[in-house]
């Protein structure tokens, strides 16, 4: 399983606002999205947005973020956006108390 954080500086014109809108009519065409299990819309006050997504594998990640969805930032933002990837190991879901471990503790590692 694959964390991607994705981010991207939002030009000067587009506010709070504005990207909220945009999130809220881009966000449910993401049901659809091979490999995609999860993905938080963010932003922050100094005008960075982004997403961070969930991925099945690495490749379902690399593969999406070509393309259509890249032309898309680069048109709308006027320039790449930072993704970074991370293996995901374990998830807490706080609500429910339950705990995924994605991947098996090795049999000579100790928790740190």
């Amino acid at each position: 399983m694959i964390t991607a954080i994705v981010r991207y500086q939002l030009p000067a014109s587009i506010t709070r606002a504005d990207c909220i809108a945009h999130f809220h009519k881009i966000a449910p065409g993401f049901g659809e999205v091979q490999g995609l299990l999860r993905k938080h819309f963010i932003w922050n006050e100094t005008g960075s947005a982004g997403g961070i997504y969930l991925w099945e594998s690495i490749a379902d990640a690399k593969a999406f973020y070509q393309g259509p969805w890249l032309d898309g930032i680069v048109a709308r933002y006027g320039m790449y956006p930072e993704i970074e990837y991370f293996e995901t190991f374990a998830i807490t879901e706080v609500k429910t108390g339950e705990v995924h471990y994605i991947e098996p503790l090795p049999a000579k590692a100790s928790a740190a």
